[in-house]
């Protein structure tokens, strides 16, 4: 079964936009694990522009699902995880001005820094999950590194899946493969709606986990966060 972690950075930047405490980022992850949630996803980048470093500290108290940090392995980053220990660390090569993640890592080229990160988080207990294109070269770079998992980068998938879903699937379902020959856990995120996400889970084999934040927010906005997670939580039957 594929689960759903739920991002949770645009009720971060719901509210920094005005100060304060509103939406509340504590409640609204307890009550997204309340509604169906299987895991609490946050990026927290340098900036703070949506989820707050003390934030994480925070939902460390009370997620009871899985708890997913994700994040370009700084310095900072890094502190957080080992004294979050979370279930899963996903490593995302954003720089500080990305307005997103918008690319996966060269495993090939960044080999020794990330096999070196990836040890200590091992050794610490948590699962760990690098971010990668649809690339077979990139998973099986992966696979020298030590990583538990991949989570491969499906903004392009979601771009393409209008016109095409069988052209705009067919990159991830080779690394998909790839993933599961070489015994490479396999996650997924980045743009993945109510339109597109069924088909992709129904085509790659093994998926084991997807993040969404920013259409599941942006549905919640009409149809209501638990209504929202139980329409998706759908899609992954």
């Amino acid at each position: 079964m594929t689960k759903l972690s739920v991002n949770i950075n645009k009720i971060a930047t719901l509210r920094n936009a005005r100060g304060g405490d509103r939406p509340n980022v504590v409640q609204a992850a307890k009550d997204c694990e309340r509604f169906g949630a299987e895991g609490i996803t946050v990026h927290p980048r340098p900036d703070e522009r949506h989820i707050r470093y003390r934030d994480v500290y925070d939902l460390k108290e009370v997620v009871t699902t899985e708890f997913n940090i994700e994040g370009n392995p700084t310095p900072d980053f890094l502190k957080i995880v080992r004294d979050v220990r979370p279930t899963q660390a996903t490593l995302v090569p954003d720089a500080p001005d990305a307005i997103t993640s918008n690319a996966g890592w060269d495993t090939l080229q960044h080999k020794d820094f990330l096999t070196d990160v990836i040890g200590e988080l091992k050794e610490l207990g948590i699962r760990t999950s690098i971010f990668v294109d649809p690339d077979v070269r990139m998973i099986e770079g992966a696979s020298f590194i030590g990583t538990d998992r991949v989570e491969l980068y499906t903004e392009a998938y979601a771009k393409h899946y209008p016109t095409s879903p069988e052209d705009a699937i067919r990159s991830y379902l080779v690394a998909a493969q790839k993933a599961q020959e070489l015994g490479i856990g396999l996650n997924a995120g980045h743009d993945l709606d109510l339109d597109n996400l069924k088909y992709l889970k129904d085509t790659l084999p093994g998926l084991l986990e997807v993040s969404i934040g920013h259409a599941l927010i942006c549905d919640a906005l009409y149809l209501g966060l638990e209504n929202t997670i139980q329409l998706y939580l759908r899609q992954l039957k």
